[in-house]
């Protein structure tokens, strides 16, 4: 049969007939003598999946097989060899009771027709161990079984079966055969543990997993001998049934909705384990389980009474009072029944204390602030109580309150010294306050009588000496001036003990805090008090200080004390502590002394002198000596003064001489002829930073020449942009005349040049050479023949470095790669309008 056909992840195959067996390979075989009647014999095959829980059969009807009326001889004997010598394996029962010997199989040669074969065997169960437990008949080839076999200790036999001639011919190949021990149910399941412990908090919920037993079954697996089913016996204590038992898994689970370990906690489970699937006839085993349960804070601590009474001696310290203890049905000394003590009330004053004894589980109310049973005889105090873990409260269960109990503390009276009121007095000083200057007064009080009758004071030894007490009224006095600055005082303050003593000799102490408050001592002064002022008149920043701390520090007040220097200068307010200093007019170079007062805020008056240079200069390091000084508001020129107002005026007349003779010049111009040839370039190597050129300014040349420059043309004037020619500077002589930097003003159709016999001022000249500075010239040759060319001048900034100027000549068509080459080299911008004039 096709077993995978039907279901194949099928783990455990069974047969409903026990006279029938069906191995993994789906191959069905007899395990008894089987005579079939007139009527179908038919059983089933069980096919099961385990862990998918699926469960399928196979319906197998059986018929007699009818004989065929011929056959061929040589069929017969193949079929005779695959069926007699190569028999199917043979099965014996476990624990089989006899009578033995017992025949399980017969292996029998075809060849037996026409010789005579022995049979022989070896192998395990035969002549190895368990040695003599199956033989073979030597002339039948029937193989016995000799006493009963575990399965357990062999599961299987495989033997080597051997058929020879007399003469120890072997028409056969040896045949191995297996022989299987058929499983008996004769192993009772087993539980893996004497005793399964596990644990489950109280109050837990229906469902959640206390833990898992496990059993387990030598007979075969995979089959009803070691299908395994759980389920509880009996529970103790015998009350209401907590858990339950997954009969397949073994898990053991919650039942009950509330497990409450106060009332039981623990129970112990009696478990068993059958075979057969739980079947009556299976074999079973009991084992034992213990389930505790753990404790949660589900209850209260509560207070043992509701009341308590106690008595303490006033101005006792850090002393046990009262012990207070609780009960609490949690597990002692788990955190649910820790205690955790408070007081609610009655303890403003923070006099009393209370906590936690943690072998007893006591509070332990202790006086850490002495109790003055004048002012009360006794305090009433409420203590509450809660755990140390939060609260677990039960499936429907109210919310938990809160234990309090109430404590009455008796206020013991006891002769006591004076006591200051207050016990810690603060005393304000002005600084710098005269000698024997009453600054307050500290007196005590008999807390018996409520007066100060009797008692004297006096300042302990070794304490400051600054002030005074006086022994009967408890005046205070200064006897020395209070300084910030000075010794014991440079913190602002001091502390001094004073003590009382009433008739009985009792003594009380006190402490007076004497706080010195800032006064105004120091006088504002401006910290800088010479400064250079250039001609660019920046104001000067006059800055003061005062060692004084507010409020008679800042803000300051400045002014100018001089009427006639005030007349002349002013004071702009920066912030609270500078001002910014300035001339208010026009002034002569020279150094003034300008007296400026400085007012804090407190009234104090500091007056300073500020000295400034008033120099003709751009900074003021070139200012270091000067000439007198402006006093009492008069000034005095110095001769560098004169010196420099005199160069000034011929500069001024200079720079006017020379716009006049420039605008009586020409127009600069020359006139290029064709022929062009031949000549140099002449390349200034002179660096100077350059002035960007304008697109603007590229333009084509307006005329050509022999020997001499090239123009550019710009509104009406004309200025030499390049010069060419051997051994000619910019002034260069055509036709035997000599020619300066005028331009050469254009004639009339033919190109003639009139040249202008004005001489150009040096002025010109440098207003012509430096912005040109570091310029390229870039030409290409022209033939002698050429008659006609147009030159163009090509002007750019290169990457801000300065002017550079170039002219590229398109001499002829050959020449127009030559052209491009240089334009190559100017920036993209350029290029486009270069390449244009080129091309016109």
């Amino acid at each position: 049969v096709d077993l995978k056909e039907c279901l194949q992840s099928a783990d455990f195959i069974s047969s409903s007939d026990g006279n029938f067996k069906i191995l993994e390979d789906g191959s069905v075989y007899t395990t008894s003598h089987v005579s079939l009647s007139a009527e179908k014999k038919t059983f089933s095959i069980l096919l099961k999946d385990t862990q998918e829980h699926v469960l399928k059969k196979i319906h197998v009807s059986l018929v007699e097989e009818e004989k065929t009326k011929t056959r061929h001889a040589r069929d017969t004997l193949l079929k005779r060899t695959k069926r007699r010598w190569g028999p199917i394996p043979s099965v014996v029962t476990e624990n089989f009771l006899g009578p033995f010997p017992v025949q399980i199989q017969q292996v029998q040669s075809d060849t037996a027709h026409n010789y005579t074969i022995y049979y022989s065997a070896s192998g395990p169960g035969i002549d190895q161990d368990p040695k003599g437990l199956f033989y073979i008949e030597r002339e039948t080839g029937n193989i016995f079984a000799t006493r009963a076999i575990d399965r357990e200790q062999y599961p299987s036999f495989q033997i080597i079966c051997f058929a020879t001639t007399p003469d120890g011919y072997s028409p056969e190949v040896p045949l191995v055969h297996t022989i299987r021990v058929e499983d008996d149910n004769d192993n009772a399941p087993y539980f893996t543990q004497d005793v399964f412990e596990f644990s489950v908090l109280e109050n837990s919920k229906p469902g959640v997993v206390v833990g898992r037993v496990t059993a387990e079954d030598r007979d075969e697996p995979y089959t009803l001998h070691t299908t395994l089913k759980y389920r509880i016996v009996s529970q103790n204590p015998p009350i209401t049934t907590a858990f339950s038992l997954h009969a397949d898994t073994g898990v053991i689970a919650v039942l009950l909705p509330q497990l409450d370990r106060e009332v039981v906690p623990s129970y112990t489970l009696l478990v068993e384990v059958r075979d057969m699937a739980g079947q009556p006839f299976g074999l079973c085993t009991t084992g034992t389980v213990v389930i505790r349960i753990e404790d949660t804070n589900d209850n209260a601590p509560s207070f043992k009474q509701a009341q308590y009474e106690t008595r303490v001696e006033e101005n006792r310290v850090n002393v046990e009072i009262l012990r207070v203890s609780v009960v609490d049905l949690d597990e002692p000394g788990s955190p649910g029944s820790g205690a955790v003590y408070e007081i609610i009330r009655g303890n403003d004053d923070r006099a009393f204390e209370i906590t936690t004894d943690k072998n007893t589980n006591e509070g332990i109310l202790c006086v850490v602030k002495g109790l003055d049973y004048e002012a009360a005889k006794q305090r009433i105090l409420v203590i509450a109580v809660n755990n140390e873990a939060p609260y677990m409260l039960a499936p429907h269960s109210q919310q938990l309150s809160q234990s309090t109990s109430s404590v009455t503390v008796h206020v013991l009276d006891v002769d006591e010294g004076p006591v200051f009121k207050p016990c810690h007095l603060r005393i304000d000083v002005k600084e710098c306050e005269d000698i024997g200057t009453s600054i307050g007064r500290y007196i005590a009080e008999d807390p018996e009588t409520g007066n100060s009758e009797g008692i004297c004071y006096r300042i302990a030894p070794g304490q400051c000496n600054w002030i005074s007490i006086d022994e009967k009224s408890g005046e205070v006095r200064t006897i020395k001036v209070l300084d910030r600055d000075v010794g014991e005082m440079r913190r602002g303050q001091c502390n001094i003990t004073v003590l009382a003593i009433d008739r009985n000799g009792k003594t009380g102490t006190g402490t007076i805090q004497v706080v010195i408050q800032p006064g105004n001592k120091n006088y504002p002064q401006i910290a800088k008090t010479e400064y250079i002022m250039c001609r660019d008149r920046k104001p000067i920043c006059l800055t003061a200080q005062d060692g004084d701390e507010s409020p008679y520090s800042i803000p300051f007040s400045f002014r100018i004390t001089d009427r006639s220097l005030a007349s002349s200068w002013k004071i702009t307010r920066h912030n609270d502590n500078s001002v910014y200093l300035s001339p208010k007019g026009d002034i002569p170079f020279g150094i003034y002394s300008i007296p400026v007062s400085v007012t804090d805020n407190g009234g104090k008056v500091g007056e300073s002198y500020i000295k400034v240079n008033y120099c003709d200069c751009v900074t003021p390091t070139e200012c270091t000596d000067g000439p007198r000084a402006y006093a009492a508001g008069n000034v005095t020129l110095g001769i560098w003064a004169i010196l420099a107002m005199i160069l000034g005026s011929l500069l001024l007349l200079l720079i006017l001489i020379t716009i006049c003779g420039c605008c009586g010049s020409g127009v600069m111009h020359r006139q290029v002829t064709d022929d062009c040839a031949n000549h140099n370039l002449i390349i200034s190597n002179t660096e100077a930073p350059g002035e960007e050129v304008m697109d603007h300014n590229i333009i084509p040349l307006q005329s050509t020449c022999d020997q001499g420059g090239y123009g550019i043309k710009t509104g009406d004037q004309q200025t030499f942009e390049m010069v060419k020619g051997r051994g000619h500077t910019l002034e260069s002589v055509k036709g035997g005349g000599h020619q300066t930097l005028g331009s050469v003003k254009e004639g009339g159709g033919g190109g003639q040049a009139m040249m202008d016999t004005c001489r150009y001022s040096y002025s010109e000249w440098h207003n012509f050479t430096h912005p040109r500075l570091g310029e390229k010239v870039h030409l290409c040759r022209q033939d002698e023949e050429q008659k006609h060319s147009e030159d163009y001048l090509l002007s750019y900034n290169y990457e801000g470095k300065g002017s550079v100027a170039g002219s590229v000549g398109c001499c002829s068509d050959q020449h127009e790669e030559e052209a491009l080459d240089f334009l190559d080299q100017l920036e993209p911008k350029f290029r486009t309008l270069a390449e244009t004039c080129i091309k016109r």
